[in-house]
């Protein structure tokens, strides 16, 4: 057994990668992911030879000048993370700035659900570690375990919405809550969708729907009443913001994954507080991506592609995610310098729940 600790960013864990002396890197850990991500200079220092599978899947993305592209595959030699070691690794490279800038640290790449497919790997989230095991470990593990409804071991489950069933992938690289195709479902609202701040993905920015259901999400026996969502034309997810309440094991081997909490009561959703406004950002300054119609960012005017330089008079360079997150989340104002040519001028505004 092998145990990472992990940081804990918003609703993302992230472990450290050092096999030599010389350099340490970040993954985030991403069961939502088909394959694993590392950076150029990764795949330059520890690169092979040997072609990747051709089996490893082909993913696009969006670049800075709205084309896509498709990312290159690679295989490292390795990756370590303490006493755990993989060998021939096959990768895709992708270039982590920007979710390093979003995350606020360098990220370095992302550990996609596959690497993990000869291991009992457990997410948790509680007490913020990583912990790898053989697959054929003898643990007894707390918790109920439900089956994985996916042949090609893609971690998806049944989980209960009052009282119909949908079938969920369980994305540990998700930073949302429930992301829920509604199609199908007709589920009722206690809080009506509503617009919500751009989500940034590798494929691109979408537009968020945000509501609130009027039914108890369950998931293997534990209850989240009416919790919140953000509606998509995608596959129907738990994220971080509901995974990080547990403790989760994914068995892959026999097809099936743990959840543990402990405790039984409710989970409680409380409410989505909002600043309005989502960044694109960069060390240098945050760029506005989208502003809520309606809301007092709105109001005072902020608009798409306005550079903001500091935060309640503080550079950006300052403010990592979870600073930000736990800003909106708590402060009844905030104020965002703009950058007009070479002249700043201090913009504030309320914060809001976006759903009570």
């Amino acid at each position: 057994m092998v145990t990472l600790p992990a940081q804990s960013l918003g609703h993302y864990l992230i472990v450290e990668a050092r096999w030599d002396r010389s350099a340490s890197f970040n993954f985030l850990v991403d069961t939502g992911a088909s394959v694993t991500l590392v950076s150029p200079a990764i795949a330059r220092r520890y690169g092979t030879r040997k072609a990747a599978p051709v089996e490893t899947p082909r993913v696009q993305v969006k670049s800075a000048d709205g084309r896509f592209t498709e990312l290159p595959a690679a295989t490292l030699d390795r990756l370590v993370f303490g006493e755990l070691r993989f060998d021939e690794v096959p990768v895709l490279v992708y270039d982590c700035a920007p979710l390093s800038a979003h995350l606020g640290i360098k990220i370095d790449g992302v550990l996609g659900f596959p690497l993990f497919r000869e291991t009992l790997l457990t997410l948790d989230y509680p007490q913020s570690r990583v912990i790898v095991r053989r697959a054929d470990a003898k643990v007894l593990l707390p918790g109920t375990p439900i089956p994985v409804d996916d042949s090609n071991k893609t971690p998806l489950v049944r989980v209960q919405l009052g009282d119909r069933t949908l079938v969920a992938l369980i994305d540990s690289g998700s930073d949302a809550s429930l992301s829920l195709n509604p199609v199908g479902l007709e589920p009722g609202f206690a809080i009506a969708p509503r617009a919500g701040a751009m989500a940034s993905t590798l494929t691109g920015d979408r537009p968020q729907q945000v509501a609130r259901l009027a039914d108890t999400l369950a998931i293997a026996g534990y209850e989240l009443p009416r919790p919140i969502v953000e509606l998509t034309d995608e596959l129907s997810a738990l994220g971080g913001g509901i995974l990080r309440h547990f403790t989760v094991t994914f068995d892959q081997q026999h097809d099936r994954v743990t959840f543990f909490r402990d405790q039984r009561a409710p989970i409680p959703t409380p409410p989505r507080r909002s600043a309005g406004v989502s960044f694109t950002r960069t060390p240098a300054y945050w760029r506005v991506a989208s502003v809520i119609p309606g809301s007092p960012a709105d109001q005072a005017h902020m608009e798409p592609g306005d550079l903001v330089t500091r935060i309640n008079g503080e550079h950006v360079a300052k403010w990592d995610l979870r600073r930000y997150e736990e800003l909106v989340a708590t402060a009844r104002t905030i104020t965002c310098t703009l950058l007009y040519g070479s002249t700043e001028a201090p913009t504030t505004f309320d914060t809001f729940e976006l759903v009570p």
